[in-house]
């Protein structure tokens, strides 16, 4: 049995200067990131690396489409190391890069290709969410099935994932939400995983109290207290993201792919949306279960009773960013169905590792409560 396993290299930077002086990045190097983002904390230094701004390939979270132009545009550079720059989106389009040959995103996902690793690859978060910096997992849209897909294989690890609190200073308080409620699910599901061992719960509930106290501190004293935190938020992500590489996630990231996938709803908004229903049912369906440990010491975290755990959870959560209705984002009620035999379909890797295995009909049950 494998306990635990990290292949990526972490670096924490007090600023972008010193990142650049210790990697000697240059020309060769292939660099992946926001317009507004480099201008900003990389265009005083004249780098003589090949600079490619992710706005080029559209908004929003990956495609397959997305993916393809990068990777023509790649292909074309004959640079040797890539830098991804930016949240998960930037580094999961990164990721295939680091590929031999790779020319086709569906050919990569659906593996009809030999899959081996070529380059090194360097991460740099801009987010203190989606943990992408250390795990092995690209996540795109598949537009021609209107759903996300994770490619997860060793080759995709990062080499490195280097850590620099003032990239997030700029991030707006949406997104900074999101993110980090984002990295929450990641500790939790991966605290709650099959696969979870004692060295990934550490990792977990380390990353769990960390956030949860941190979003305490800003209901108390408002959202530009963050900006003291940005340290403290960016290393629980990179905590909770070596957790649920380990370990996995679950049944809320199983459910939020397809609303991501046609609806467009960002992965962390959309992760949010099933949260704390997902792990009520946990709850109903297996209360003695590992969930009476979680919930014991949620509780102990939100100074409630073990009883309003959820409760409380939900106040806290809705006060740093507030949820909707599943038909405020354009969802039908007849995507209730379709949803579900989707998720049965396509997301069987984080199925197996959820804490309870849902049926369809229980799946759309959680979809219909939350319409």
């Amino acid at each position: 049995m494998n306990l635990f396993m990290e292949k990526t290299d972490i670096k924490k930077f007090n600023n972008t200067k010193e990142f650049i002086e210790e990697f000697k990045i240059g020309e060769g190097d292939f660099i992946l990131v926001s317009k507004g983002l480099y201008e900003k904390y990389f265009n005083q230094i004249d780098l003589k690396a090949t600079v490619i701004y992710k706005n080029k390939y559209g908004n929003g979270e990956p495609t397959d489409i997305m993916m393809d132009n990068l990777l023509e545009d790649f292909n074309n550079s004959n640079c040797t190391r890539i830098i991804a720059i930016g949240g998960g989106t930037v580094i999961d389009m990164a990721k295939i890069l680091v590929l031999k040959n790779g020319k086709s995103t569906e050919d990569i996902f659906y593996k009809r290709v030999p899959l081996e690793k070529v380059r090194p690859l360097i991460a740099i978060p801009t987010t203190c969410g989606t943990g992408s910096e250390v795990s092995n997992i690209s996540v795109t849209e598949m537009t021609k099935l209107n759903t996300k897909m994770g490619l997860a294989i060793d080759e995709l690890y990062p080499d490195y994932a280097v850590l620099i609190p003032e990239l997030l200073t700029d991030l707006p308080d949406k997104f900074f939400a999101a993110s980090a409620i984002d990295a929450l699910i990641h500790a939790i599901e991966s605290y709650m995983s099959p696969k979870a061992t004692i060295y990934t719960e550490l990792y977990s509930k380390e990353a769990i109290n960390m956030i949860l106290e941190g979003f305490q501190k800003i209901v108390q004293n408002g959202k530009e207290s963050r900006i003291t935190m940005h340290d403290k938020f960016l290393t629980a992500s990179n905590l909770a993201g070596i957790a649920f590489n380990n370990a996995g996630n679950g049944a809320v990231h199983a459910m939020s792919s397809p609303l991501s996938g046609k609806y467009h709803v960002s992965h962390g908004e959309a992760n949010y949306q099933f949260f704390t229903a997902v792990f009520k049912e946990y709850t109903e369906k297996n209360p003695t279960g590992k969930i009476n440990v979680l919930n014991k010491y949620l509780s102990t975290i939100l100074n409630c009773d073990i009883n309003d755990v959820y409760i409380k959870l939900e106040e806290l959560l809705d006060k740093i960013m507030v949820r909707k209705n599943l038909k405020e984002y354009g969802m039908k009620e007849e995507d209730i169905e379709d949803f579900a035999e989707s998720v049965i379909k396509n997301q069987q890797r984080l199925l197996s590792q959820a804490y309870i295995k849902f049926t369809k009909e229980e799946l759309e049950d959680i979809y219909r409560g939350l319409f």
